[in-house]
């Protein structure tokens, strides 16, 4: 899941004077905007958090932002498919790919959970937020079953049936980092060795 303040989609828009110099990491305006709402919607909660604060949080006026997005869905909605286009990209890849299925099913799973570890903020935290129910997430909702869809059929292509339900393990062992990270759970050593861990414990689920 790509890096927390990703934003490809928005990032060839053009920019509005800001009130301020430039504060947040990223080379554009989009990237600015979604660092600063990727750490006041996870630190303080999406519906706690106002695109004026965000704006604050940038140096830039409210009207500004409203001119890269025009609603505070929109920012989230950047966010989270931002968190989904690799794993996807990579899973669309593997699932045809030659080799094992565990072999292709591991390297996603280490691929995804490394990125989940190493995103700047997480986003991952967000993904159950009611508001996420809404028409607007559709694109995202879709994204993210087919991303489980595919750890879902790896596993049934290892395990030989597609009916046991331990199928559906590797993807929630995957995302057991983001439950880790909103726990403080994990050190700054933890990164390589969580990754190991978690597909150690896929090899084990499916043997």
């Amino acid at each position: 899941m790509t890096e927390a303040n990703g934003g490809a989609e928005t990032a060839g828009r053009r920019g509005r004077p800001r009130a301020n110099d430039p504060r947040r990491p990223g080379a554009t305006a989009v990237d600015e905007i979604l660092d600063a709402a990727a750490e006041l919607f996870t630190q303080r909660g999406y519906a706690a958090t106002s695109t004026r604060q965000i704006a604050e949080a940038v140096g830039i006026r409210q009207a500004s932002l409203y001119h890269y997005f025009p609603t505070k869905g929109e920012i989230l909605t950047a966010l989270l498919e931002a968190t989904v286009q690799a794993p996807l990209a990579l899973a669309r890849s593997v699932v045809s790919a030659d080799g094992g299925p565990l072999d292709r099913l591991l390297t996603l799973a280490r691929s995804d959970a490394g990125q989940l570890l190493a995103a700047r903020y997480n986003l991952g935290a967000l993904y159950h937020l009611p508001e996420l129910a809404a028409d607007e997430f559709a694109g995202f909702r879709s994204d993210r079953a087919e991303l489980a869809s595919h750890y879902r059929s790896l596993a049934s292509a290892v395990l030989g049936d597609d009916t046991d339900p331990r199928a559906l393990l590797p993807f929630r062992l995957v995302e057991s980092v983001i439950g880790l990270r909103s726990d403080g759970a994990l050190g700054p050593e933890s990164g390589d060795a969580l990754v190991d861990s978690i597909c150690d414990a896929i090899r084990r689920v499916l043997a």
